[in-house]
């Protein structure tokens, strides 16, 4: 467990049994990145990162990373980010679920083990945003979560295509006869053509929506369409969020608790959210 009293990089120090040795060393090799004393000196704010080849919700995160960073160094922090396990939906196998706890078994011993006053959580995809909530709670220091945003919808012969809901509707047809594979196949092209998660009130739109109902995300950040300008303003306004965390330090086990908790089952109904986030919620919970 890191000493809750120290800040920056002398946070949970490396046991070379003396201290003063440790903390020597690890600027150290800080400085071989580049780094100068001053910047050094300021409150450090992790940026949980799961962007991955396999994850397309999650392709405009070198996008948002930067967004962050500005706010962090606009406010007085240190901005370092590092990598986490990243959950695409439809790439693994045999289902994303079994998955969801080793990433955050992951986020939580990662924000724990490394110098972190506060985190920003960048997440999307169907069990990355649960899972990211988890690890928080569980290491406990100051976070905020970044929601990836929805993507865009598109059109096909006029009609307004939503995935993933019209995935499976295209696709009966298909089976039925009605969609040939010249159709089909256009169908494919047309279902996710932007970054961002599914624009449904699937389990990653009810999972945004309940990440800033818990407390945990900005207020109206949920539904920033992944593509849109104001998508980038919020990373912004999330990274200065970070370092105000990171000075005035308010826990997720000060967030997420009974009456927040309750506040995000309503808006699940609400919504008419999926039925997933009932197992998420009580893991996070």
């Amino acid at each position: 467990m890191a000493d809750q009293t120290k800040h920056g990089l002398a946070r949970g120090l490396t046991n070379y049994g003396d201290a003063g040795f440790s903390l020597y060393l690890r600027r150290s090799f800080a400085k071989s990145m580049g780094y100068s004393g001053e910047m050094l000196a300021r409150p450090v704010v992790g940026i949980a990162d799961s962007k991955s080849g396999f994850n397309n919700c999650h392709r405009h995160f070198p996008e948002l990373i930067e967004a962050v960073k500005r706010g962090v160094l606009a406010a007085g922090g240190l901005p370092i980010e590092f990598p986490t396990v990243s959950l695409g939906e439809v790439f693994l196998s045999p289902t994303s679920m079994m998955f969801r706890n080793l990433m955050s078994i992951d986020v939580e011993e990662m924000v724990r083990a490394q110098p972190m006053d506060s985190v920003v959580l960048i997440g999307g995809c169907d069990k990355t945003v649960p899972a990211q909530l988890m690890g928080a709670a569980s290491a406990d220091v100051p976070a905020i979560q970044l929601l990836a945003g929805p993507m865009m919808p598109t059109s096909f012969h006029g009609e307004r295509l939503g995935a993933c809901t019209d995935c499976r509707r295209f696709w009966a047809m298909h089976r039925a006869g009605k969609v040939d594979a010249r159709g089909i196949e256009e169908v494919e092209g047309n279902l996710a053509t932007t970054a961002g998660t599914c624009a449904v009130m699937g389990t990653a739109s009810t999972m945004a929506s309940i990440a800033e109902a818990l407390g945990m995300a900005l207020p109206g950040t949920a539904a920033i369409p992944a593509v849109h300008a104001d998508r980038l303003r919020a990373a912004e306004a999330s990274g200065k969020r970070a370092v105000e965390l990171a000075k005035n330090p308010l826990r997720p086990s000060q967030i997420i608790a009974e009456k927040s908790v309750e506040n995000a089952l309503r808006v699940l109904l609400a919504i008419g959210g999926s039925t997933n986030a009932i197992v998420h919620l009580t893991a996070i919970a």
